[in-house]
């Protein structure tokens, strides 16, 4: 768990090339960045070094994009969950992606590509998969303009719920993206082989972000995000900063309290097993 996103490689399914900066200014929100303006990333992300494993290694503070490649439609534009894996696993083997049991392989989909449950059971996901010799861990998101009221709220309207919707500051898809990426990159860290971190069942875990959803600052409740930071200009609302200045809104690691303003780790279980 301490060295699980040193290195980070992501996979890129015919992902807008415009959403591409915003992504890599998330994941380069670390300690070697110099980020003079705060909230940022980096003080969000240095929370999960609260989790431990059986070992009492912390998840790293630090981790860094190896490569991005292109996969266009290799699979179709209708693909199941489980081929998430495959698309791992054929990148490794024809030696486009390194293979690295210590690293983390994000797959993007575009807004054209349908893959099961996205949009109807969850935004994003995490998983392993084992390979000849190594396990390696990977991770899902979609393009959030599939369903936006679901998959990047507060930046649009839910079909069942209240509004207005938030100025979004890198557009509706990409900050819903962002926010999800974001989710799932911290219960991959705290919870990689699904015997980490986690409340409930492990088959649907309610993770260090994601067993909060919707908090985003201090006075959140159903429906209302939180008090953020409002640009001036712009009118966008977010609550953190990543590398180069970019602007962004992530989900709160904390004690799930309404009135709480204070980022904590939540109360997870350990199950004991290790974590590697």
């Amino acid at each position: 768990m301490r060295e699980r996103l040193a290195k980070a490689t992501a996979h890129r399914w015919k992902l807008g090339l415009q959403q591409t900066p915003y992504l890599i200014s998330l994941l380069l929100s670390t300690p070697r960045s110099l980020i003079p303006i705060k909230p940022s990333v980096l003080t969000w992300w240095k929370i999960t070094g609260s989790y431990k494993d059986k070992a009492q290694k912390p998840v790293s503070r630090a981790f860094r994009v190896v490569k991005q490649v292109a996969d266009v439609y290799s699979l179709g534009k209708n693909i199941r969950r489980a081929q998430i894996a495959d698309v791992v696993k054929n990148n490794i083997k024809a030696k486009r992606l390194p293979e690295d049991s210590k690293g983390f392989y994000l797959v993007l989909t575009s807004k054209d590509t349908i893959v099961e449950k996205f949009c109807r059971d969850s935004c994003g996901f995490h998983d392993s998969a084992q390979l000849s010799k190594v396990k390696v861990v990977y991770a899902h998101v979609g393009d959030s303009g599939q369903c936006p009221g679901f998959c990047a709220w507060p930046y649009a309207v839910p079909a069942y719920g209240p509004g207005p919707a938030l100025v979004a500051p890198n557009g509706v898809s990409a900050d819903g993206i962002i926010i999800n990426i974001a989710t799932v990159l911290a219960g991959a860290a705290t919870n990689p082989y699904k015997n980490g971190y986690f409340q409930g069942n492990a088959l649907a875990p309610l993770e260090a972000v994601s067993a909060c959803p919707g908090i985003f600052g201090a006075g959140a409740y159903p429906g209302y995000p939180g008090k953020l930071i409002v640009d001036k200009t712009s009118k966008a609302s977010y609550n953190a900063y990543g590398a180069n200045g970019k602007k962004f809104l992530l989900q709160q690691f904390g004690t799930c309290r309404p009135r709480s303003a204070r980022l904590l780790p939540l109360d997870l279980k350990f199950t004991g097993r290790d974590s590697k």
